[in-house]
């Protein structure tokens, strides 16, 4: 298939069939490369979300892996989740209604509150090193199906607008992507944050958030300067949140 334009600097690799973009950018990041390259499939056979979730990945929606070496440490790669959702959301409101389309903490992407897209940022997890020798950066995004059964209730951008082809949203990310990685590089994660908090799902508003050993309850305050969600909870305390499953009350 032909491969969509990319800003100057990336270039794609693009697949009829992947088990995982993420895998196959895991693959060629243990051989040495190191991007920045967009790996792209038109469908995958092992699609995963967070936690191990798999993630339904029917042709026609657009499966994506960007494999980069920022140079960062891995707090500072993490928050790249939250660049990626960024770009994710400009690619959905292109589409869609841009007063429709908000980011969920950390990075999935909604439309009218229903999940249209995921991220799922890994690493190389190399134990002792400072600066990451890669990041693997997997987007989803659901263009003309959704799944029918998951865990948040989800959309397509099909069906709040126009849908482009995969490979058009393809571009379309890409130009984004640079876009935002740009302010990150040259202003920070503040920056990022401050854009991010504009266009949040729920702030200020009662959530639940699911963790690993227990259930909280609270208002999402704000998004901390690390990118940890700040709970308030009923008895005034905060927590920091760095890892958990949101729910809207």
């Amino acid at each position: 298939m032909m491969a969509p334009r990319v800003p100057a600097g990336y270039s794609v690799a693009s697949f009829d069939t992947l088990d995982s973009t993420n895998e196959e950018a895991r693959r060629r990041a243990s051989a040495g490369e190191r991007g920045p390259l967009w790996i792209w499939a038109k469908h995958q056979t092992a699609g995963r979300g967070r936690r191990g979730r798999e993630w339904e990945s029917p042709e026609g929606n657009l499966m994506t892996t960007l494999l980069l070496a920022p140079g960062v440490t891995a707090p500072d790669a993490a928050r790249l989740s939250f660049v990626a959702a960024l770009a994710v959301h400009d690619l959905a409101a292109t589409y869609a209604s841009r007063s429709a389309v908000r980011v969920k903490w950390p990075n999935d992407i909604l439309i009218d509150g229903k999940k249209a897209a995921g991220i799922l940022l890994e690493s190389s997890g190399d134990a002792g090193v400072d600066v990451l020798p890669w990041v693997a950066v997997g987007i989803g995004v659901n263009l003309v199906h959704a799944p029918t059964a998951a865990l948040h209730p989800a959309t397509f951008i099909g069906a709040h607008g126009a849908a482009p082809s995969p490979a058009e949203a393809l571009a379309a990310l890409a130009e984004a992507w640079e876009t935002r990685f740009r302010v990150w590089r040259v202003s920070g994660f503040a920056a990022i944050r401050e854009d991010w908090l504009a266009i949040a799902a729920g702030l200020g508003q009662p959530i639940e958030v699911r963790l690993s050993g227990e259930t909280l309850k609270g208002r999402f305050e704000t998004l901390m300067p690390d990118g940890a969600l700040s709970l308030l909870l009923p008895d005034g305390t905060r927590r920091a949140i760095t890892a958990g499953e949101v729910f809207f009350a």
